[in-house]
């Protein structure tokens, strides 16, 4: 009986990690990378990156799934994990970062924005975060977890998130994979002030080792570099 219902824990956990709607994969020893999957015409069906950074047993998440079905996902994950969701922080008012806030919220589980991402939120007639970040820079979990905000680009409230311990960077939509030919969806972009931006998250964490795109491929400083170049080409230059 041991057996079997070790079995049927390790298999309700391997669904749980590659369903049809989420992917949970090891980025280090604290650090999963959520991937969430909607289908998206005329690009068919995208994933979008997050995080669950993990700090003892308390988990933080980065930007929630997209939508509420991979949402539940989540949090049946790291609840099978023996972990405490301690909060939320989203990067940007978009749906593919934002659109489980109210499951966190209806859970009394912190949810935090900047004022610039919630004010969008109320522009959209969605639900806000129950707490709001002021600072450029906010640390939501002294030494392990860094919010940055560097300035307009894919959206005008677009933040970064530092996991210093790990070197880690989660640029969310504001980078773009190395092999994306394009600046995405650019629809509430400033693209003239997406290089500068981009060079102020390169001076502030020069020595990050991983970097982690809304969209695509983890890779390294060079999805920073890429990005810019994209935009500096996007406006003529």
């Amino acid at each position: 009986m041991r057996f079997i219902f070790t079995f049927l824990f390790l298999v309700s956990g391997f669904s749980y990690a590659n369903s049809e709607k989420i992917k949970i994969t090891k980025l280090a020893d604290n650090v999963y990378q959520h991937i969430s999957y909607k289908v998206v015409e005329p690009w068919g069906k995208v994933g979008a990156s997050g995080l669950v950074v993990v700090d003892g047993n308390d988990a933080y998440i980065i930007d929630t799934p997209w939508g509420q079905e991979p949402t539940e996902e989540l949090i049946s994950w790291i609840n099978s994990k023996g972990f405490v969701i301690k909060s939320t922080v989203v990067t940007h008012f978009h749906e593919d970062a934002s659109s489980g806030i109210p499951l966190f919220n209806e859970s009394n589980i912190r949810t935090y924005a900047t004022l610039k991402t919630n004010t969008l939120l109320s522009l959209k007639d969605k639900q806000q975060s129950s707490h709001e970040i002021s600072d450029n820079t906010f640390e939501l979990l002294e030494g392990t977890i860094e919010i940055f905000y560097p300035g307009k680009g894919h959206t005008e409230d677009n933040i970064v998130v530092w996991l210093p311990k790990n070197k880690i960077l989660f640029g969310g939509c504001f980078v773009k994979s190395i092999h994306s030919k394009n600046l995405g969806n650019i629809e509430d972009a400033s693209i003239d002030i997406w290089p500068a931006s981009i060079q102020k998250v390169i001076n502030k964490y020069p020595n990050v080792e991983t970097v982690v795109p809304g969209h695509g491929k983890v890779g390294d400083i060079n999805l920073l570099m890429h990005t810019a170049k994209l935009a500096l080409g996007a406006k003529g230059l």
